[in-house]
């Protein structure tokens, strides 16, 4: 896979204002999303799940019953890319079809 350039942090702070709710943690993205229930959450996780395998870029995930913490940040390039923030995005747009069907 090539390797992605890291963004700096003007890049990032920009960026943020595009995705709201995620905010930069470190050198990574991330949001929390409270679902209805425990089984939501899974199905939320399920779903981001695919479109990280699709992507082959994977983010780190808690679940806390239905508080599903998500963070991004891709660790070949040392910190956060352009990837990072499609994905972030992705996951916002899964959520928002998610909460739709409820």
């Amino acid at each position: 896979m090539t390797r992605r350039p890291r963004l700096t942090s003007e890049e990032i702070t920009a960026r943020l204002n595009m995705i709201p709710g995620w905010t930069q943690t470190g050198e990574r993205l991330e949001k929390k999303y409270r679902l209805p229930d425990f089984l939501q959450a899974l199905a939320f996780v399920n779903t981001v799940g695919e479109a990280a395998e699709g992507a082959q870029h994977h983010p780190d995930i808690s679940i806390r019953y239905s508080l599903v913490t998500l963070q991004w940040w891709t660790w070949g390039s040392g910190g956060v890319t352009e990837l990072d923030f499609e994905l972030a995005a992705r996951c916002d747009q899964i959520y928002q079809a998610l909460q739709g069907k409820a």
